[in-house]
């Protein structure tokens, strides 16, 4: 589809429960987004659930960026995550304990949330915390 992204992901060590019990799912973004990361007004979510909107429903500033993992993170929290966005979340990036690979590399070496998305890029989440 002109106009949008499709970027890969995968999700693992338990967090595939807090997704649908989906280990891999894909998800539409458009190139350009909003420069505050609001999600409310992307529609372009493979995932089809009416998740109810979060806390980032502030109005966007009209300003824009590239897309960027910043970005992915918070439309997955709004339009992906199925419960519990304190155990993806926190302080507006990716709770400690879960490792973030970009097209295979830690993304602490691509920048973290600053990285700039690319069409069929894959993101894999991977919990690291497990009870007992």
């Amino acid at each position: 589809m002109a106009g949008t992204m499709t970027i890969k992901l995968v999700f693992s060590g338990g967090l595939e429960l807090l997704f649908g019990n989906e280990r891999n799912q894909s998800v539409l973004i458009p190139p350009f987004v909003p420069s505050d990361n609001s999600t409310h007004s992307s529609s372009s979510s493979s995932s089809s659930s009416s998740t109810p909107s979060s806390c980032n429903d502030t109005p966007s500033t009209g300003e824009t960026k590239a897309a960027d993992l910043e970005y992915l993170i918070y439309h997955l929290r709004d339009h992906v995550l199925k419960e519990r966005p304190e155990l993806f979340m926190e302080n507006g990036t990716i709770r400690p304990g879960i490792l973030v690979l970009i097209n295979n590399t830690d993304w602490e070496l691509e920048g973290e949330g600053s990285y700039q998305l690319c069409n069929n890029d894959e993101i894999v989440f991977i919990s690291t915390l497990h009870g007992g």
